[in-house]
């Protein structure tokens, strides 16, 4: 005899079985359509990789922005993740190689678009640049948030006009992009320091992605499949330990970057709060105060010569407690000129 909350039961396990398959079609390629879907994926990629490079290389966040939106690398990761819970083996595996094959080819993209740039590009001639090398802990707990919104969407068909902007908060191609731009100009650390921000972006949908379909009851289908129940089990604790383990590994290196842009501007602000005294009374400013590679400390002085005692101002930088050798100051002379032709001061 079917009682009252058997039927609830049948009823909510139907619901669930309809929804698995409303993900698997917005995920997985399969189906009578996957060429067409293999064919879509790559063209937009290839774009969104191109539009990405370019609004890179011009430093326009809008482009860079507008290649989030076309960019469909989102997929083959929600798939991997969908894949783990539901323990489809052939869709795992189908969905990592597409994954990775796709941020290689963003990565040739961002290299050979490079090698069209006279300029290097790198952290320190690019604001986009700088701003994907250097990830911290922030970056990870932002991923985190933002791969919670994107799995709900996933699992939830009535808020999937959420993705546009899950889209643009997690970003995926533009630091694939970084990578073969710095490649190309040579600068191995930045293009690692990028790298991270994809693994921390690519960890963080797989982590909430596992949690959502947990909270939402979908880890459990896979348990109505299978005769060895015990089995699955543990298949399910090595999954979560496994994703557990994978934001931990990025989380080391993301608290290093942390600490390090910590001290970096520490030492920044030692650097110009002694310079702004020591020009406060001259005819010479403090334009800025950048970190470079290999703990350099690059500042930029504007103003009217004669020059100022360098030895003098390198000295008192002992003094204070600075770091004089990890410290370089570019001197920049200035003039003014009125209407008639004649020279002012800076």
């Amino acid at each position: 005899m079917t009682t009252w909350a058997s039927r609830v039961r049948e009823t909510r396990w139907s619901g669930k079985l309809n929804s698995v398959d409303y993900m698997r079609d917005a995920v997985f390629f399969e189906g009578p359509t996957v060429r067409s879907q293999h064919t879509r994926f790559w063209l937009l990629l290839t774009l969104a990789a191109a539009i990405a490079t370019a609004g890179i290389a011009a430093d326009s966040t809008a482009t860079v922005i507008g290649a989030m939106i076309v960019a469909p690398l989102m997929r083959p990761i929600q798939g991997t993740m969908l894949a783990t819970v539901l323990g489809d083996r052939r869709q795992l595996v189908r969905s990592i190689l597409i994954m990775c094959a796709g941020a290689a080819a963003a990565v040739a993209v961002g290299y050979l678009l490079g090698m069209l740039i006279v300029q290097p590009m790198l952290a320190s001639t690019n604001a986009q640049v700088a701003g994907r090398v250097t990830p911290g802990l922030i970056d990870l707990f932002a991923a985190l948030a933002t791969g919670v919104v994107g799995s709900i969407a996933l699992v939830r068909s009535d808020i999937s006009d959420t993705l546009p902007g899950v889209a643009i908060a997690i970003s995926l191609v533009p630091p694939l992009c970084v990578v073969g731009l710095t490649l190309e100009s040579g600068a191995w650390t930045q293009a690692l320091g990028a790298l991270l921000l994809f693994v921390t972006n690519v960890a963080a949908i797989l982590a909430t992605g596992a949690i959502v379909m947990a909270i939402y009851g979908y880890s459990k289908l896979r348990l109505l499949e299978v005769e060895d129940r015990e089995a699955e089990r543990r298949r399910r604790v090595r999954v979560y330990l496994t994703t557990a383990a994978l934001v931990l590994l990025v989380s080391g290196p993301l608290a290093w970057s942390t600490a390090q842009a910590i001290e970096d501007r520490g030492r920044i602000g030692s650097v110009q709060a002694y310079l702004d005294d020591l020009t406060a009374d001259t005819r010479w400013a403090v334009v800025s105060v950048t970190p470079r590679e290999d703990d350099v400390i690059y500042v930029v002085v504007k103003g009217t010569p004669p020059l100022p005692d360098t030895d003098a101002i390198y000295a008192g930088m002992e003094d204070a407690g600075l770091d004089a050798d990890d410290i370089v100051i570019e001197f920049i002379p200035s003039y003014t000129f009125d209407v008639n032709g004649e020279r002012d001061n800076f």
